[in-house]
């Protein structure tokens, strides 16, 4: 079966935001608290995310989530009487962050009952989406990927050569082993490459580019008809990048807009702590005070 690939704008209306896993490497504390809701300073990563999606045109979030973890969506409901509370004792710039996330978008959630993998994630959000919407965006909430914008550049390259687009970092050759790469091709943008292939943690020596998976994607409707047709693939889950796969294989076209900025993970306690410290360092009340104090303990 061919998969025929949506044509025309590279707009979209969806961002569908994977939140359903058990947040494994932050126990015991994800036994209580979704580790998209842990802050970054002040701000939850789920409100990060969801600001990019905003920023990027978005005009819903479709959180992906789990039973047990209803409070992810929750977090992004309206409090009014917080709100009076705060404004009554004259604290109208913290009225002013409650109200910061309800605003960005409208906030909808649907359930992925097993843990099936990403792709089986992603799959979860077809039946929600209107029939007119030919494109999804889907972040990763892990992936802090700064500055935010590429979003938007991923949405012109979809007008542009159509199909899907991912986005991808520029990795040295010697860390490529941890990620997915891409075997791309040159189109006559230096950031942007046709996507033929991807391979999962390859030698450095075996790599078919230093082009890394980042935690963006801007995907053609088409993938959802691919996610029903894949198989269990790496840990016996189904894998967004075997949809892909499996576009390519038919004549989808992908490509990738390589991002030249940086990111942070916040899937993993390190990474979670550098994000925190690099926001702390740019925050205009904490940060000098925080910069003295890690030059003075670094010196230890």
């Amino acid at each position: 079966m061919s998969v025929q690939t949506s044509s025309g704008t590279g707009a979209f209306r969806t961002a569908v935001v994977p939140a359903a896993g058990l947040g494994t490497r932050f126990l015991p504390t994800t036994k209580a608290v979704p580790k998209e809701l842990l802050p970054v300073v002040d701000t939850p990563g789920i409100e990060l995310v969801a600001a990019e999606a905003a920023e990027a045109g978005a005009q819903r979030l479709l959180i992906v989530t789990s039973p047990g973890k209803d409070s992810v969506a929750a977090y992004f409901r309206t409090d009014d009487e917080l709100v009076k509370t705060l404004e009554s004792r004259g604290k109208g710039e913290l009225a002013d962050k409650v109200r910061r996330a309800p605003g960005l978008l409208e906030v909808d959630s649907v359930y992925q009952y097993e843990p099936k993998g990403l792709g089986h994630a992603v799959a979860q959000a077809g039946p929600a989406l209107a029939d007119d919407e030919q494109a999804v965006a889907v972040l990763l909430p892990d992936d802090l990927v700064l500055p935010t914008g590429v979003l938007a550049r991923m949405a012109q390259v979809r007008e542009e050569h159509g199909g899907s687009v991912l986005c991808a970092f520029d990795v040295p050759r010697e860390q490529i082993s941890a990620y997915g790469v891409f075997e791309v091709s040159d189109t006559g943008d230096d950031d942007v490459k046709q996507v033929h292939g991807m391979v999962e943690k390859p030698a450095p020596d075996e790599a078919p580019s230093t082009f890394a998976a980042a935690g963006r994607y801007l995907l053609d409707r088409a993938i959802f008809d691919a996610l029903d047709r894949i198989t269990p693939g790496a840990g016996g889950e189904l894998q967004l990048t075997d949809a892909v796969a499996l576009l390519i294989s038919e004549g989808h076209p992908v490509h990738v807009v390589v991002h030249r900025g940086g990111r942070h993970d916040l899937g993993n306690p390190a990474g979670y702590a550098r994000a925190y410290v690099d926001f702390m360092l740019q925050h205009p009340e904490y940060g000098e005070d925080l910069r003295t104090w890690l030059n003075e303990r670094l010196k230890d």
